[in-house]
């Protein structure tokens, strides 16, 4: 779930805000770079397919990747390397120079029977794979002892020509600002926002908002393939991820290896139909928060003895911070409804969340919003030294780059009792959120991608029936929008964004025998 950005995917990246990495490596010799990252020279697509990587140990990520440590050691001592790659800045004009776009890398336990590079995206989109895939890494040890574990920074995102907007203090505003307006004072004031946030966007990154959409990164992907040596691209995707997925499946079918979509994107949803799903999938997850909390009885904080009555309290107290934002501790800022808002969705992306969801209503009730901020602060990015990494910044920008749907105040408005209907904490804020790409000064490609992929390998397409981003009917679409043969669906029966990463043995069991050993589990797989 993002913040004023076009509602979409949210990445699983969040959930390692404290993880880190990064790249000082530089791949293929090249001219200085813009302000905009961008490189000067003819971006040759054959030659740049043959450049050589230099891999190197990694530093720590760059602010814009979300600051932090240099990726400690693997099991057994093995260390993370990173690289630099080059790729066409526009793939349509080789004149336009090249941007860098930021890899790492694990190397596989057993050399004599490695299948090659497993490429990884979690998802945002806005995420850096750099930074959080050694946060991840435990979740896949499994599949590093025949792949080399590795991911990007997509462009536009981290250290990949990362898209600028506004600075630290102008996005604390921005983040802070009443995202539901209930008068027209309020509502000019969130377009007046909107506004200026996609100047800034548009000021710092011009040259490369055209070139971050989800076409161009799935066209650095199959670059990624060349470079790497593989002659097909084996993929886990997740969250977005998927989506990108889908969309590098039906522009190379024929180098599709093996591949899984987890928490998969539906694409057969636009802008808005997307966000509605959102709208009732974070719902979902809150009634399941909810019914645990009522099950629990007096071990629960939060006072209800029916879901309805958990969730009024919820309700109450985003009323209540509408008129009367409260301090975060002694942080000296102050804990908004949108803050809160957004707080209360980055709890519900897993069940381990749910105690600090419970925690964070029960100290904002009392007075102090500190818990919620720092939640919020961790689905937008925000450091606690204050600095904020771009993963919203680039959100909007491949929303926007991607989806063609602009709408006006009018047309918004017009839909909020729907989405209001779909959820009376998420419904307003999801809703307002169709704004996001109003302003924006860059078209977008498509109102749904196209992920048909006839001829490609067998895709693992799993889905989850209580994720609350990417909700579980979006699996199912993707199954029949790849093709007959192509996708092959696998149902997860549990809570959270994701199911791989949920520990799960049978879903683990079931994508380790496909990537590991290429066998494709049974059409209709329901693990629970």
């Amino acid at each position: 779930m993002e913040h004023h950005p076009a509602p979409r995917k949210r990445t699983r990246a969040a959930a390692f805000s404290a993880a880190a990495v990064l790249l000082a490596a530089v791949g293929c010799s090249g001219g200085g770079k813009d302000a905009n990252g961008v490189g000067s020279g003819t971006a040759d697509q054959a030659e740049l397919a043959t450049q050589k990587l230099s891999w190197k140990a990694c530093s720590a990520p760059t602010p814009a990747q979300g600051s932090g440590s240099a990726p400690s050691p693997l099991p057994g001592g093995a260390q993370w390397k990173c690289a630099t790659m080059k790729a066409p800045l526009d793939y349509n004009d080789p004149h336009a120079g090249t941007v860098d776009l930021a890899l790492i890398r694990a190397e596989a336990r057993d050399k004599n029977n490695r299948i090659g590079s497993l490429v990884f995206n979690f998802g945002g989109p806005g995420g850096s794979g750099v930074s959080t895939l050694p946060a991840a890494a435990g979740d896949y040890e499994a599949l590093r002892a025949r792949y080399d574990l590795v991911s990007f920074d997509p462009r536009g995102v981290g250290a990949s020509s990362p898209v600028r907007c506004e600075n630290d203090s102008q996005l604390d505003t921005y983040f802070a600002q009443d995202a539901t307006p209930d008068d027209a004072t309020e509502e000019k004031s969130y377009v007046e926002g909107l506004k200026s946030f996609a100047t800034a966007c548009q000021d710092n990154s011009g040259k490369v908002l055209p070139h971050v959409g989800t076409t161009d990164a799935a066209r650095d992907m199959d670059l990624l393939r060349q470079v790497l040596g593989d002659k097909k691209l084996y993929y886990m995707g997740i969250s977005y991820g998927t989506e990108l997925g889908g969309v590098y499946a039906h522009l190379f079918p024929k180098n599709v290896g093996r591949a899984v979509f987890d928490a998969v994107v539906d694409p057969t949803s636009n802008a808005e139909q997307g966000a509605l799903g959102q709208a009732k999938g974070f719902q979902l997850a809150l009634d399941n928060f909810a019914q645990d909390c009522v099950n629990r009885g007096d071990k629960c904080l939060l006072r209800g003895a029916n879901v309805k009555e958990v969730e009024d309290v919820i309700v109450k107290l985003l009323a209540d911070l509408d008129k009367n934002p409260i301090p975060a501790g002694n942080s000296g800022r102050q804990l908004t409804q949108t803050q809160a808002t957004n707080g209360i969705a980055q709890a519900l992306y897993s069940k381990e969340y749910w105690q600090l969801l419970e925690q964070g209503v029960d100290e904002a009730e009392g007075g102090n919003g500190a818990l919620l901020l720092a939640l919020s602060d961790a689905m937008n990015g925000r450091g606690k030294d204050g600095t904020y990494s771009n993963i919203q910044a680039a959100n909007a920008a491949v929303n926007c780059a991607d989806f063609k749907e602009r709408y006006s105040l009018d047309q918004t408005k017009a839909k909020l009792p729907e989405f209001q209907r779909a959820s009376a904490v998420f419904g307003s804020f999801m809703g307002w959120g169709l704004m996001g790409c109003t302003e924006w000064p860059v078209a977008g490609q498509w109102e749904t991608p196209d992920v048909s992929a006839p001829g490609a390998a067998p895709i693992v397409v799993i889905g989850n029936t209580g994720d609350p981003a990417t909700p579980y009917a979006g699996a199912r679409n993707m199954v029949d929008k790849l093709g007959p043969g192509v996708g092959v669906e696998l149902t997860y029966k549990g809570q959270g964004h994701g199911a791989y990463n949920s520990g799960n043995k049978c879903v683990q069991g079931a994508v380790n025998a496909y990537l590991l050993d290429g066998k494709v589990p049974a059409a209709g797989t329901v693990c629970q």
